[in-house]
């Protein structure tokens, strides 16, 4: 089975909201971005914040929480859309392999652990690579390439 976290009622109704309501006017929150990308099912757009990670010269989204709703879609769509303010990116979505993906979360968890460090169980930025990974797998992360 697939791993999941699902949100706490206080991050889904008001971290999440807060975030997505600040990038939305422009205010990027240590990276922040709201994906937009179309639901496998219905087609229609999605909203979720996003941390945006660049690492050597390229940009990627990682999931914390693992195999969200918003990483279900992406792989079903091959991209979205990343919104700061009134700046829409359209983007292509590349899907990292779990051998690839160690140098990524040690990156993600260097700049973000305070906020999403709980989801890695125990795993930080100071974690083996062999430690990362082992949970790889739980984390999907694409690369953002713009069109």
């Amino acid at each position: 089975m697939e791993h999941y976290q699902k949100p706490d009622w206080f991050t889904k109704h008001v971290f999440n909201n807060f975030v997505a309501t600040c990038t939305r006017l422009g205010i990027s929150v240590w990276g922040s971005r709201v994906l937009r990308v179309r639901g496998r099912k219905s087609g229609e757009w999605r909203s979720s914040p996003v941390n945006l990670l660049t690492y050597q010269g390229n940009r990627y989204l990682v999931a914390p929480r693992g195999h969200t709703q918003w990483v279900r879609n992406i792989r079903v769509a091959g991209g979205g859309e990343l919104v700061l303010g009134g700046r829409v990116q359209r983007f292509r979505a590349v899907e990292i392999p779990d051998d690839d993906k160690v140098p990524l979360l040690r990156a993600y968890l260097k700049r973000w652990s305070f906020e999403v460090g709980i989801f890695f169980g125990g795993v930080n930025a100071e974690s083996s690579d062999a430690d990362l990974r082992r949970i790889a797998p739980d984390h999907p992360a694409v690369r953002v390439e713009l069109l």
